[in-house]
């Protein structure tokens, strides 16, 4: 008899045909290589907390180019990049605990690893990368990593960008660290560095971003490259002068940010020639004589900080297009009035001029554009008049400071829009009520003016009030029934 004629053959084909086509079953093209899924899960076992659950679908088994964060090579299986971010502002439990495990090392043609904003992965500087021969880009950030950069980072000679902004990592920089002349970014902000910079940093030829704020940095600038476009060293510990190797900067620099140091001296003329400026901050330092008369020149800029100087008259007539936010303020300056140069800008939102010698009414400063301010800072001057008008016709403002001066309005007419969070008008003749709605303030103070009644139940202290004709009320003296 032939078996293939029998009608349980023909059932017993027609199943195995069905369960071939119909049932499920692993692809050995969807999988990674046994390797790298053993590095990626050596990772996740070195996690100790996932609250959100950012790592949940890394199941062993499953395609790992498709798990959170893991990218693979086009038409492979094997893993090119890890990039796992978290979201700590809009969801506090977008963290992950623990360490980075060296078992990524399996991962040999990795060559991006971004960790940003996991704020608890801690441990050293992840030693693991000078096993991987491609790794090109590193990127850990606002992390919780301490220890000591390597001595041996320069061995890192593929790396076009290395980011360890927002760690615990403390030491000096290593000079071998201008051995990565591949280097385009190199960011080490808010760590707990220290020491002097490496002399030899202009040997990193395409290196076009530089941003060491936040450390303990100290000694004088050295040489850059010239096609660094962003040279960010505020929040350090840097003296002396700003030194004329920074000249060969001026046809590429953009974003030149020296705030909060101990720099000294006079602002050098040759700033001026730096056409593509955008940002320019020389905060918090201690700059001496005039501000160069080249700066008439910086038509560009956007950003102009030169705020707590020893910086004198006369200020330059800028010939800038539109400027973002300029502050002035804490020099010793004797402007007379705001410059026209900032009445005419279309895009201001921060103008901060304290104690810069103004001497004018309000009502005179009439800007272009109110609409986008948020910061407005007129305190210690000579500012007569009545700010109502300039305050309410601001959508966004945020905080206005205008202690010290001769204003004089009712309070109870001012505006707070939704952003509205600090007012400063200390000092002044403001007279009324103090309305209900400085309560939504985080900070106020009326204190020193001639206001009069009862204050609307707040939070603030006693000092954001003394100084009224008769105001009463917590926190200052209970309000005397009347007889």
């Amino acid at each position: 008899m032939n078996l293939f004629n029998s009608p349980l053959a023909i059932t017993t084909i027609f199943i195995f045909i069905f369960l071939t086509i119909f049932t499920p079953h692993k692809a050995t093209a969807a999988t990674c290589l046994p390797d790298e899924e053993a590095g990626l899960l050596g990772f996740k076992s070195a996690i100790r907390s996932d609250p959100s659950g950012i790592l949940k679908n890394w199941i062993p088994g499953t395609d790992c180019c498709k798990w959170n964060g893991v990218e693979c090579h086009f038409n492979s299986t094997r893993v090119q990049r890890i990039s796992l971010t978290g979201q700590p502002d809009e969801n506090p439990k977008s963290i992950l605990s623990g360490t980075i495990s060296p078992t990524l090392s399996k991962l040999r043609l990795l060559d991006g690893l971004y960790l940003f904003d996991l704020k608890n992965i801690s441990g050293p500087f992840p030693t693991f990368l000078f096993q991987l021969p491609n790794i090109e880009y590193v990127y850990l950030e606002n992390n919780n990593l301490s220890g000591r950069i390597p001595e041996n980072i320069g061995n890192l000679t593929k790396l076009y960008a290395l980011s360890l902004v927002g760690n615990r990592f403390t030491g000096t920089l290593p000079s071998s660290i201008t051995e990565l002349t591949h280097l385009t970014q190199l960011k080490l902000d808010n760590n707990s560095l220290s020491g002097t910079l490496p002399k030899a940093l202009n040997k990193l030829v395409n290196l076009n971003y530089l941003s060491l704020e936040g450390n303990h940095f100290q000694g004088t600038i050295p040489a850059f490259s010239s096609n660094l476009r962003s040279l960010r060293l505020s929040r350090n510990n840097f003296s002396g002068g700003i030194p004329a190797s920074i000249s060969k900067l001026a046809s590429n620099l953009a974003y030149l940010e020296l705030g909060h140091n101990s720099f000294s001296g006079r602002i050098p003329d040759f700033l001026g020639k730096f056409k593509a400026l955008d940002t320019l901050d020389l905060s918090w330092n201690r700059f001496t004589g005039t501000v160069p008369a080249s700066f008439a020149n910086l038509t560009k800029i956007f950003n102009l900080d030169l705020s707590n100087n020893l910086l004198v008259d006369p200020f330059p007539e800028m010939n800038v297009k539109g400027i973002e936010s300029l502050d002035l303020s804490n020099n010793s300056f004797h402007l007379g009035k705001i410059p026209k140069w900032v009445f005419s800008s279309p895009i201001i939102f921060s103008l901060k001029l304290a104690n810069c010698g103004i001497k004018m009414k309000i009502e005179d400063f009439k800007p272009s554009e109110t609409f986008f301010y948020d910061y407005i800072d007129l305190s210690g001057n000579e500012i007569s008049g009545n700010a109502i008008s300039l305050v309410n016709s601001t959508q966004y403002l945020v905080g206005f400071w205008a202690a010290r001066n001769n204003l004089k309005f009712d309070l109870g007419k001012l505006k707070f829009g939704e952003r509205f969070r600090v007012l400063d008008l200390s000092h002044n003749a403001v007279f009324g009520k103090v309305p209900n709605s400085v309560v939504g303030l985080q900070k106020l103070n009326v204190s020193y003016n001639h206001l009069c009644g009862q204050i609307p139940k707040n939070t603030f202290p006693a000092s954001a009030f003394v100084g009224n004709d008769c105001l009463c009320g917590s926190p200052l003296n209970p309000c005397k029934k009347p007889s």
